[in-house]
């Protein structure tokens, strides 16, 4: 199958090798070119523009940052006047969306692909950069029957399983963010138990061990546990990226009239931590960061 993938970041690189090692041919692009020169080392041919990438392809995969990358490559004018992805696919091809944008994004890409004859499907995926190298990513993924079932070989290359929650791919992209905020719950929650075990004098990582092998039982509690506790040299996804994942639920929870009190504190807590200059931090370590600094506060202000 001629597959095109477009934004290659610590997210979009692995899935796209993935999707090369497996035969298919494969025409990558990306805003900065030399991202895309190990793929190109192993195979890829690196598009010199999206319209480009588009022209060569079945099936166009887009793993952007927010929904103003996924504007600009999609309805945006290049600087060398090449077009956009939606002028440039052709009529019948298939746009898969892997990247987390807002609920209203996603609807008017459906509306946008129809009116251009194209297939739109929403396959947000859940997983760090590691994991999407393993190839054990979960896809949630929602569309047009038809399209889905095209491109599921191509998702199955890439994860260990996959939830087809309906044809609207808006509703994958609200599965997203409301996975991502019970993601930012679960942090919050270690972070604060954590410092109250260190307050007690039980080391966090023993806490973590007992409760999780006598209540969850979860290796997801266990391996943000360990990177909370261990910080990574790297980042696998950013207090900005939680930040932004967490605006655009409470944006989709308001168009709903949902109130969502947890999601309205955490996100002060995550204004506080970009205010720290933590922006950049690992999302896990950041958290847990602004926990123990607020229980320095607190103690400080009882002195």
């Amino acid at each position: 199958m001629r597959v095109a993938f477009l934004g290659l970041g610590k997210m979009g690189t692995p899935i796209a090798g993935r999707i090369l090692a497996a035969g298919h041919t494969l025409t990558i692009w990306n805003r900065t070119p030399g991202r895309a020169e190990p793929l190109v080392s192993h195979g890829a041919h690196a598009a010199g523009s999206v319209a480009e990438a588009a022209n060569t392809a079945h099936v166009v995969f887009t793993m952007l940052f927010d929904d103003r990358a996924n504007e600009e490559v999609l309805f945006g004018r290049e600087p060398n006047g090449s077009d956009g992805l939606l002028a440039s696919l052709a009529s019948g091809s298939i746009h898969v969306s892997l990247s987390t944008i807002s609920v209203a994004l996603s609807e008017r890409l459906t509306r946008e692909h129809a009116l251009h004859g194209q297939r739109f499907v929403a396959a947000p995926v859940f997983g760090r950069p590691n994991i999407a190298q393993a190839g054990k990513l979960w896809v949630v993924v929602a569309g047009e029957t038809n399209a889905i079932e095209t491109i599921r070989p191509l998702l199955e290359l890439f994860s260990r399983g996959i939830s087809a929650i309906g044809n609207e791919p808006r509703q994958a992209h609200a599965v997203k963010l409301g996975g991502n905020f019970l993601i930012s719950a679960m942090i919050h929650s270690l972070g604060e138990a954590f410092v109250y075990a260190a307050g007690q004098g039980i080391e966090p990582e023993l806490f973590l061990e007992t409760v999780n092998s006598a209540l969850f039982q979860s290796p997801f509690y266990a391996a943000y546990g360990k990177v909370m506790l261990h910080p990574p040299e790297q980042p696998g996804a950013t207090i900005d990226l939680g930040a932004k994942d967490l605006r655009l639920l409470r944006e989709a929870a308001g168009t709903a009239g949902t109130d969502l009190s947890l999601a309205d504190n955490l996100a002060e807590v995550f204004a506080d931590a970009q205010h720290a200059g933590l922006g950049n931090t690992d999302w896990a370590v950041g958290q847990y960061e602004m926990a123990q600094r607020r229980t320095r506060t607190q103690r400080n202000r009882n002195l």
